[in-house]
């Protein structure tokens, strides 16, 4: 049981985003119930233990986890099938309201979105601790009832994640910003990389894996969210284009002030995002450990690194497939670099900073 959560959850969808959801609440002890268009993706959901499929009967929370072509058509049909609170975890907010107008019982509806996901889809992506620490957007609308809301606020929570309170146009114009622009952006360069001559991709390193790596999203899926939040996203990209109109003008005339606070401008956009649990970012340090291509020395990295007592903030991992050896950069508290650099060593480990 989870305080202020109505029982049992029905979850709508069972793709990554639902099946890990039954799965976290499954966790908690919460009753979770299961249905898709696909009956075969229910009985996986079901397997590995994300709920049970549902036949009917009274629920007291729906979620609608659905492709978002699709949510708004689904939260209608909870809302007029059932007496539940509904939400869903869609990425786009106010598109699904637009499609609510007029319908009956929209104030038991109140949206939220996880921000977790994966480059895999599916139920057999799922993962009960997608959601752990993660930003949980409840987004109630302005005929939402408390009651709707104090329920989608106790998923969230139980879940594990980490409740971000907006409204449904705050929440949009946000995912524009921080998820819609840099996947558009990372596809743009991407695009460059599908023509390019073999022997210029022999010199990929990790930045270009960085920079492209949410660019393998499904196509589809993200027609639909783009489409759905087509004004926010519109308007982010003009100001792209006007920036790279200076750009471009700065690097075709050798203009070095005007490139140097592009540059900068750009460092200032990464320390504004959030460290972890939302708190400020901590300065780190990179320590580079040469790892040889065998089984088990990952393991055996993160296992020394931990009997050093030093925290990994965040693990980065460069293998070029014609190495026999990959590069692995552990980013740590400034304070413990040299400390985890010299323990390393002493274990036998090649490192260097």
């Amino acid at each position: 049981m989870s305080e202020g959560l109505p029982e049992p959850v029905l979850v709508v969808g069972t793709g990554l985003l639902g099946t890990s959801l039954g799965l976290a609440l499954r966790r908690r002890g919460v009753e979770v119930l299961l249905t898709d268009r696909n009956p075969e993706q229910v009985r996986t959901a079901s397997g590995l233990g994300a709920g049970h499929a549902y036949t009917g009967g009274p629920v007291g929370l729906v979620v609608v986890a659905v492709p978002p072509d699709h949510v708004g058509a689904e939260i209608a049909r909870a809302l007029a099938e059932t007496d539940a609170v509904v939400t869903d975890v869609g990425s786009v907010k106010t598109a699904p309201l637009r499609e609510l107008d007029g319908v009956a019982g929209t104030e038991r509806y109140a949206g939220g979105h996880p921000m977790a996901g994966s480059e895999r889809s599916g139920p057999l992506a799922a993962t009960p601790t997608l959601f752990d620490g993660r930003p949980w957007a409840v987004t109630p609308h302005s005929g939402s009832s408390p009651a709707a809301t104090t329920a989608v606020l106790a998923l969230a929570e139980a879940a594990g994640a980490s409740v971000v309170r907006l409204s449904p146009e705050e929440h949009d114009a946000a995912v524009a910003r921080t998820s819609h622009l840099p996947h558009l952006l990372s596809v743009l360069v991407a695009g460059r990389l599908a023509d390019a001559p073999v022997d210029h991709l022999a010199l990929s390193g990790q930045g270009v894996r960085d920079v492209t790596r949410v660019a393998g999203g499904d196509p589809a899926l993200w027609q639909q969210i783009v489409t759905g939040n087509a004004a926010a996203v519109a308007g982010l990209l003009t100001q792209v284009r006007d920036q790279l109109d200076v750009l471009i003008d700065a690097v075709a005339t050798g203009d070095r002030d005007s490139l140097g606070e592009i540059l900068q401008r750009g460092v200032d956009g990464t320390r504004a995002i959030p460290g972890k649990h939302g708190g400020p970012l901590r300065p780190t340090v990179s320590v580079f450990v040469s790892v040889p291509d065998h089984p088990g020395e990952l393991a055996r990295l993160f296992a020394d690194a931990g009997a050093s007592d030093v925290n990994i903030e965040d693990v980065r991992i460069d293998h070029d497939p014609a190495r026999e050896t990959g590069l692995v950069e552990l980013l740590v508290d400034e304070t413990r670099a040299d400390h985890l650099h010299t323990a390393l060593g002493q274990r036998g480990w090649v490192t260097h900073r």
